[in-house]
């Protein structure tokens, strides 16, 4: 069983323009008589690798709490894709992840310099797709991620954002991405891995 990491490191992580970065503060220290070493930790919700939850756009959206983990955990399909995911780019992904694994379909990673358009937004969502994720720290285009947000958050697909896929080949895995359980949040941050069965 090969087990890969596709999270950012959260105190070294690509962080969306106008989003605070991470922070630590180092409450305590062995090293200077303190009983253990301890951390604070000062972050955005939506730094580094993380899910974004409907509520992240939608007023009346479910929370990160409320969604299923199911969404999170399950299989998934990589596939190598570079520059803007039209609507006929996203049909063929979804057709070579069916041939490879119909379970697999419901869950879509996409390696490579990649945004979703609102098209292929369209083509996801009508096909049911629960988990879309990308190597962006957005899945729509950075100038304006707002409809493809609206379009897939609607529909309740979970975004998985900020991942990296460099070292996975296209194919087949088992995904976990499951969030921090931050209740009433918009999103959370998560340490996903795939495992290659």
């Amino acid at each position: 069983m090969r087990i890969f990491d596709i999270s950012q490191e959260v105190f070294g992580c690509v962080v969306f323009p106008g989003d605070p970065s991470p922070q630590k503060e180092i409450m305590l220290k062995i090293s200077e008589g303190d009983i253990c070493n301890l951390s604070s930790l000062h972050m955005c919700a939506h730094n580094g690798t993380h899910v974004d939850a409907p509520y992240h756009f939608l007023e009346n959206g479910r929370r990160i709490d409320e969604v299923a983990l199911e969404k999170f955990i399950g299989m998934a399909y990589v596939a190598d894709h570079e520059g803007i995911v039209t609507a006929e780019d996203a049909g063929l992904i979804l057709k070579k992840a069916r041939s490879a694994d119909e379970r697999a379909a419901k869950k879509i990673l996409i390696k490579g310099k990649s945004v979703i358009s609102y098209e292929a937004a369209e083509v996801f969502e009508r096909e049911g797709i629960e988990l879309i994720g990308n190597e962006s720290q957005t899945v729509g285009p950075e100038d304006s991620p707002k409809a493809v947000h609206l379009k897939l958050l609607g529909s309740e697909v979970v975004l998985l954002e900020g991942i990296r896929l460099s070292a996975v080949p296209e194919g087949v895995y088992f995904l976990n991405a499951a969030p921090i359980n931050l209740g009433g949040a918009d999103g959370a941050p998560c340490r996903a891995v795939l495992v290659e069965l």
